[in-house]
């Protein structure tokens, strides 16, 4: 994926009783980040142990940069060693809600157990604008930095 992401982002409170029906596409996530700055970061993300991508992304927000390239096989593993200390683990349940409109629900391993956040994923930012969320969500966290992923990677799960 390259271009502008469009991107709104809420803490869940109770998983839908869908996510176990089969409903929902699901991998397991394995990033960790190589740099992070107040401007931009870079990660490697590996999904169910196999496909790996190197992305660069610039700060959250509602609309950002995002450039993603694939790895090619054996890089993932050179690269997971510069990610020490800077990680994270989710499983990712995800599904097309309407016509441009992905529904992303990351759900948090290891330290970070017990977090779960929906991540929408919007063709214009008009479509953002008009998305109503559902009723299985709470606080609205776009553009809440200590939720990023590379937060929570970095500095654990916010208080």
């Amino acid at each position: 994926m390259s271009g502008a992401e469009i991107e709104r982002k809420w803490l869940v409170e109770t998983l839908p009783p869908e996510v176990e029906g089969g409903r929902w596409d699901t991998r397991k996530l394995e990033q960790g980040y190589l740099a992070v700055s107040d401007a931009a970061e870079v990660r490697v993300r590996r999904a169910d142990g196999g496909e790996a991508w190197l992305t660069v992304k610039s700060a959250p927000g509602l609309s950002r940069v995002e450039e993603e390239l694939v790895l090619e096989d054996g890089a993932f593993e050179r690269l997971w060693p510069l990610t020490e200390g800077r990680r994270l683990v989710k499983h990712r349940y995800s599904r097309e809600a309407d016509r441009g409109v992905l529904l992303e629900l990351d759900v948090y391993e290891g330290e970070l157990e017990g977090l779960a956040v929906l991540e929408v994923e919007f063709a214009s930012e008009d479509a953002a604008a008009a998305f109503v969320a559902p009723d299985w969500v709470g606080r609205e966290l776009t553009g809440d930095r200590a939720y990023a992923n590379q937060s929570l990677a970095l500095h654990g799960r916010p208080a």
